[in-house]
């Protein structure tokens, strides 16, 4: 069995109601742990599930914004510095290991008292080829291409995860543009998704909106529980035919 903790089913601007960004922490039956992003609260959504930063030994990222990312340079240092750690396993693409130091970790992490460091001093980096896969578990996880952000010059790096478990197809979308026909594959497979869902009063046009989501077949919405979306009030996701929007704490068993 593998237990699926949601520290937070909010989007990257979520202030109050009890919510964090969306991370999710994955626990085996042994207690090992996959942390599916790390965002720049994850200290306190960590300590409010009751882990901690020695509890984090293995890491995915999906990109690059900060609240996905934000939190490494807490998980870095403090695994660092502590006698008990190890380098936690960082599992990325490697189109986004090329550009995590540079664009995001070294200002904060690269300058030590006596030394400069590196992301190989925190991390022990593990560089997944486009479309291919990673293994933690017994779980092969396998790193689907989305469109979030398109410069019009290029579609920046980042990926959702597809992945079995207990004969169970998941698919965690990760932050994403709506785009039924490019990822129908994805919605037919999965028996489980977990969905990128924006419900801002101004919405952006980088993730997926509600209003686009009840577009979408209803065998498909009935198997698509929603995370990602603002404070406030949120529409009635139950009686629209999803499985609902994820809640922070909550947990999957699979």
């Amino acid at each position: 069995m593998v237990k699926l903790i949601f520290l937070g089913s909010g989007s990257a601007f979520t202030v109050g109601n009890g919510n964090f960004q969306s991370n999710m922490l994955l626990v085996n039956n042994q207690e090992e742990k996959l942390l599916i992003d790390c965002g720049s609260d994850i200290r306190f959504s960590l300590y409010k599930e009751g882990f901690a930063h020695s509890d984090i030994t293995n890491i995915f990222i999906s990109h690059l914004h900060s609240d996905h990312v934000g939190g490494l340079e807490y998980i870095g240092l403090t695994t660092k510095f502590d006698p008990n750690c190890q380098k936690p396993n960082l599992f990325l693409s490697k189109d986004i290991a090329s550009e995590i130091w540079v664009n995001t970790l070294s200002g904060g992490m690269s300058a030590v008292e006596g030394d400069i460091y590196d992301i190989n001093d925190y991390f022990v980096v593990h560089k997944i080829d486009r479309y291919h896969s990673f293994s933690w578990s017994g779980i092969e996880f396998y790193l689907i291409p989305v469109i979030h952000v398109n410069t019009n010059f290029y579609i920046w790096p980042t990926y959702g995860l597809f992945f079995q478990v207990s004969g169970l197809k998941i698919w965690i979308t990760a932050d994403t543009k709506f785009n039924f026909e490019s990822m129908q594959k994805y919605y037919l497979d999965a028996d489980i998704i977990f969905h990128d869902c924006e419900t801002s009063r101004f919405p952006t046009p980088v993730h997926a909106r509600y209003p686009q989501l009840l577009t979408l077949p209803d065998a498909i919405r009935s198997k698509i529980w929603l995370y990602g979306y603002h404070p406030g009030s949120l529409p009635e996701a139950e009686k629209d035919g999803f499985l609902g929007f994820v809640k922070r704490g909550q947990v999957f068993e699979f």
